[in-house]
């Protein structure tokens, strides 16, 4: 059925909404559309009456690919939108904090991504999904990644010829690395001894710093390193990590600043070490994290490292045995960055408890709006937001916040 819409907002994974609702992609906010109505979707959508935010999408794979669904709207209009989202995610909890200007990471600066590669009848296919697809598109003009990244695109055809599967697509996890590409591999075919020779020899013919297949180092020309503010890391394959350089110095300084001069601090779900270490220049940091491989590489990390104050570590799921008020007590301030899940456990822990300071980081608005109530509810006060965008063109949304006891001076 052919209908024609008047779109209202966006949500939160970026398509524009119209009365009903109807869902529209690539839409803005005061556009009139057309095209056919199936469910709750608009179908071959056409842009009757545009918004004045509406711009020409600068990546030639925009149509196609799934991986940016923000680049048909101006950077100006994005920005607003996602300090919007954060705002009326805190406003859902009654809570209405000052906002700092957001932070957006440039183009081509994306330093971890994850390809999918498949074997076709006529070759290899290495890209990102299709919208809302298993479909694997290729993007050999991708405008968001490294160009180290970019340059990797021959090694990831190669790993793909030989150890992906008629049936399945290989994940291909590539970050940057100043030893070289460091690559690992999921979905693909046993490591034989015939594959591991021929895995080995590739990762030398194309300079990888360390080649890993299902979680098993096959090759390490040299171990990978990533800098945290200067302070050399080596992640265990495939880890985590902000993905962006620049998102990543942004979210550290605004917890730097959180946490002020505290002597004690505690970093938790704290990764590989991306605020721990860099802290420790100034402070005592006790770093507890879920994933035992993530811990030893902060560590190892540490005793690397000189002129850092002391770092203990900690192996220990959060969720399920967050730290307690006694355990808390000793800390002046608290770091946490939890996944998209939030923290809801251990935010009521340290609602029940008297730590001075938290920098709270979120990757997520709806829980840490509901995880920042509980804080509030716990006597803190939430003194500032700082949203950054290190998915640039994306729905996704990160932020920084300072949590205090109302008696500590901001």
């Amino acid at each position: 059925m052919s209908a024609k819409v008047t779109i209202e907002r966006l949500g939160h994974l970026g398509d524009g909404i119209a009365r009903g609702p109807v869902f529209v992609a690539g839409a803005l906010p005061g556009e009139v559309v057309s095209g056919e109505l199936d469910g709750g979707r608009l179908t071959a959508p056409r842009i009757v009456t545009p918004s004045p935010d509406r711009v020409s999408a600068p990546c030639r794979h925009y149509k196609t690919c799934g991986g940016c669904a923000l680049q048909h709207a101006s950077d100006a209009f994005v920005a607003a939108w996602k300090q919007e989202v954060v705002r009326t995610a805190l406003a859902a909890q009654g809570l209405a904090p000052p906002f700092r200007a957001i932070l957006t990471s440039p183009p081509q600066s994306r330093r971890r991504a994850v390809f999918s590669g498949r074997r076709t009848k006529h070759g290899v296919l290495v890209g990102f999904h299709a919208r809302a697809s298993g479909m694997v598109v290729d993007v050999p003009g991708c405008l968001l990644v490294d160009p180290a990244i970019a340059r990797a695109r021959p090694c990831l055809e190669a790993l793909t010829r030989l150890g992906a599967s008629r049936k399945g697509a290989l994940a291909l996890t590539v970050t940057v690395a100043p030893e070289g590409p460091d690559i690992a591999v999921a979905g693909g075919k046993p490591a034989d001894a015939a594959l591991r020779a021929e895995l080995a020899a590739l990762a030398e013919a194309h300079g990888l710093s360390r080649l890993s297949w299902e979680g098993e180092v096959i090759a390490l020309r040299q171990r990978p390193t990533v800098g945290f503010d200067g302070i050399a890391v080596t992640p265990p394959p495939g880890a985590f990590l902000q993905a962006t350089g620049q998102g990543e110095a942004a979210l550290r300084a605004a917890a730097a600043e959180a946490v002020g001069n505290a002597a004690r601090i505690a970093d938790l779900f704290a990764g590989c070490g991306s605020f721990a270490l860099p802290l420790a220049r100034r402070a005592e940091v006790h770093a507890v994290e879920g994933a035992g491989e993530m811990v030893a590489a902060l560590d190892e990390g540490w005793r690397r490292a000189s002129g850092l104050k002391r770092v203990t570590t900690e192996v220990r799921d959060l969720f399920r045995r967050p730290l307690l008020p006694d355990e808390l007590a000793r800390f002046d301030a608290v770091v946490i960055d939890p996944p998209r899940a939030g923290a809801e456990a251990q935010m009521t822990e340290l609602a029940r408890g008297e730590v001075a300071r938290i920098a709270a980081v979120s990757c997520n608005p709806v829980s840490f709006a509901r995880d920042a109530a509980i804080l509030v509810a716990g006597g803190y006060a939430l003194h500032w937001v700082q949203v950054v965008d290190q998915f640039r063109w994306s729905p996704h949304v990160e932020l920084a916040a300072l949590f205090s006891r109302d008696h500590i001076p901001v």
